[in-house]
């Protein structure tokens, strides 16, 4: 690479949706079904095409993983994450995105999703759910920007 060559950087995007099951706050989560972290849980997300807004990428990656729409408009940018070595595959800045939808419906796995399941926020941040990436950060960041 020469002087003058900006490096090769991926952009992604994860999503943190919440919602509502009696009384208790609930968190979407995927089961990746590829590497890096197969079998891992995570937050739904994923690369950002060359042509797509940021909110766009992340409403079509959780459609794709989860069969859940929720529309650009709805999801509030929390902040980016560029650790060098946050994805073993490249280098990989991620923007969090989270929205908190009421009366969710039940998602279903799709795309490279394994599965997909609502999950207690408190389950999910005990450490019981392996979390892929920097997710566990990624995800308090996203429970403190929706105040939950």
């Amino acid at each position: 690479m020469s002087d003058h060559e900006p490096p090769r950087i991926a952009v992604s995007v994860d999503v943190a949706v919440f919602t509502e099951r009696d009384g208790r706050p609930m968190v979407v989560l995927i089961e990746r079904g590829n590497e890096p972290y197969e079998g891992s849980w995570a937050l739904p997300g994923g690369f950002v095409e060359i042509d797509e807004d940021l909110p766009d990428a992340a409403s079509r990656e959780l459609a794709e993983e989860t069969g859940l729409e929720v529309p650009p408009s709805a999801l509030i940018q929390v902040g980016a994450y560029g650790a060098p070595e946050r994805d073993p595959r490249m280098r990989v800045i991620s923007v969090l995105h989270w929205a908190f939808v009421p009366g969710l419906t039940d998602p279903v796995g799709g795309s490279d999703a394994a599965a997909s399941r609502l999950v207690p926020l408190e389950e999910a941040l005990s450490g019981h759910f392996e979390l892929a990436f920097d997710h566990p950060i990624v995800l308090r960041d996203a429970v403190a920007a929706a105040g939950l």
